[in-house]
C-alpha cells in the first residue's frame, strides 16, 4: 500500500500512515529505550518525538525543521521499519 502522509491539527506533527497494524501504542522522545522500529527517525535532523498506534505514527518535528526536508526522510524510514 505505501506510506500516506496527513497534515494534523498541530502544525509540527504529521501523521504517517503504514498500512498496517503498529501493533501497541507507543511515544518517544529520543531512540534509548525507544521501539526499534522507530528508533531510526531521531537520526533525522528536526524530529522531535515519535507516538504510534493503531496503523499509523505521528512524528512531531523542532520548531525551525521543515516538513519539506523530513517528510521523505521519515517515509523512507518507515517504508523499511513496517514493511
Amino acid at each position: 500500500m505505501g506510506i500516506t502522509v496527513e497534515t494534523t491539527p498541530n502544525p509540527r506533527a504529521m501523521k504517517f500512515n503504514v498500512g498496517s497494524p503498529v501493533g501497541g501504542t507507543a511515544t518517544a522522545t529520543s531512540a534509548d529505550g525507544s521501539d526499534k522500529r522507530i528508533a531510526p527517525l531521531f537520526g533525522i535532523d528536526g524530529v522531535m518525538s515519535v507516538f504510534m498506534t493503531a496503523d499509523f505514527v505521528t512524528v512531531t518535528r523542532a520548531e525551525d525543521a521543515e516538513w519539506d526536508a523530513m517528510v521523505p526522510e521519515v517515509v523512507a524510514v518507515l517504508e523499511v521499519s513496517f514493511d
